[in-house]
């Protein structure tokens, strides 16, 4: 008998449902009390977080559609997929940075208006006149900002030096093993107003928080000089209303995004110094795919072993399996819980044979291996414990 069900609230890729079987996890579409829910762009509200969750698995990299706050504070794992579509938006970033450079849609668009001429010996020297306004740049040495390097930006980085391109980097959360997969050609810049200043292009690779809600703006843009700029990342980053502004001023030659808003729509259609994609940076079948197998393996982990990777919210954590017992515990991340629980363990006559504890923010997260059986009431005991957020068996 399967043990969790997990309920899609998206349309999930069949390659990566195909990997619940053979494990203790079932799909269930019906059920309104799931351990754990996989989704891609669908909104999750407060009315989703049900006793039974346990774990949201994201197929994809952004989460703002899911309440992770209040995921932590039920202890709920939030998990995303990073770097599994980070080809594909990789790809379309390309594109929109040869629109940008060679006036690729207007050229398209001024073409498809000339069906009135029906004769090639009109048609061949009318073009050969007018194609001088569609003049674009090459963009090998041409100077590349990329903001955010982590899985995409990285990518995006190193494609910009394989087109001879000068590239200029700035995460100020830049990890060690993000570091690794920039190559040596990729200068670090000391500001995000430095990168502007000094780019052509610009390239932007944050996700959307609090923090960096509207962090691409005016005060950047007065720093550019006929600059393109490229948002493949989300659309809250960018103050839109900034943008056409600095368009008008001419520090901004034109903007390319995969996150229309009405403002720019109306903009696009008018202007080709905006061009609008409807969110298709991973729409493809093989990123889809991607994100749905890792999605479904990173929860049924979770579900199966206590194992964590890739919580947006949880730190990382992982444990060879040495008995037939295992114990996770939830915690607030305050002083003294590990001797409680402990202390706890021992008068329940629960013998450890093997623990970790690692804390990220205000949570802390242990797994726990006991040598002898915990019973129920064991875990009710532990989950008594002030500051505990929740304990789950493992068996």
């Amino acid at each position: 008998m399967k043990k969790f069900t997990v309920r899609p609230y998206s349309s999930i890729a069949k390659i990566g449902l195909e990997k619940l079987d053979g494990t203790s996890c079932s799909l269930n579409e019906e059920t309104t009390s799931p351990d754990g829910i996989l989704v891609r762009s669908t909104k999750l509200d407060s009315s989703h977080l049900t006793e039974n969750l346990k774990a949201i698995s994201r197929a994809g990299a952004g989460v703002n559609n899911i309440p992770v706050n209040s995921c932590t504070e039920k202890g709920i794992v939030v998990f995303n997929t990073p770097g599994a579509n980070a080809n594909a938006v990789k790809e379309l970033v390309l594109a929109g940075l040869m629109l940008s450079s060679r006036n690729v849609y207007a050229s398209i668009d001024f073409v498809n208006k000339l069906s009135d001429m029906k004769e090639m010996n009109e048609l061949e020297p009318f073009l050969e006149s007018n194609k001088k306004q569609f003049k674009g740049n090459e963009l090998a040495g041409s100077t590349l900002g990329v903001v955010g390097l982590g899985a995409i930006g990285s990518k995006v980085a190193r494609m910009g030096v394989s087109l001879d391109m000068n590239v200029v980097g700035f995460d100020p959360a830049l990890s060690v093993e993000a570091a690794w997969r920039l190559p040596s050609q990729v200068s670090p810049a000391n500001s995000i107003e430095e990168l502007f200043k000094v780019s052509d292009y610009v390239s932007i690779h944050i996700p959307a928080l609090p923090t960096t809600e509207g962090i691409i703006n005016k005060d950047l843009f007065k720093e550019a000089s006929q600059l393109s700029l490229l948002n493949f990342a989300r659309h809250e980053v960018v103050n839109t209303l900034d943008v056409l502004d600095f368009i008008e001023k001419g520090n901004l030659r034109n903007f390319i995004t995969d996150f229309p808003t009405p403002e720019l729509i109306s903009r696009a259609n008018k202007e080709k110094d905006v061009i609008l994609l409807p969110h298709i940076g991973a729409s493809t079948a093989q990123a889809e795919e991607n994100c749905a197998v890792m999605a479904v393996n990173q929860m049924t982990d979770f579900l199966e072993t206590g194992n964590i990777k890739n919580s947006v919210n949880f730190p990382d954590v992982k444990l060879k399996r040495t008995s037939d017992h295992r114990i996770s515990i939830i915690n607030k991340n305050v002083p003294a819980m590990i001797g409680q629980i402990a202390t706890a363990l021992g008068e329940l006559n629960l013998n450890i044979a093997e623990m970790t504890n690692v804390s990220r923010d205000e949570v802390a997260y242990n797994l726990i291996d006991i040598e002898n059986e915990v019973n129920e009431e064991s875990i009710t005991k532990l989950s008594e414990i002030e500051n505990v957020i929740n304990v789950r068996l493992i068996n």
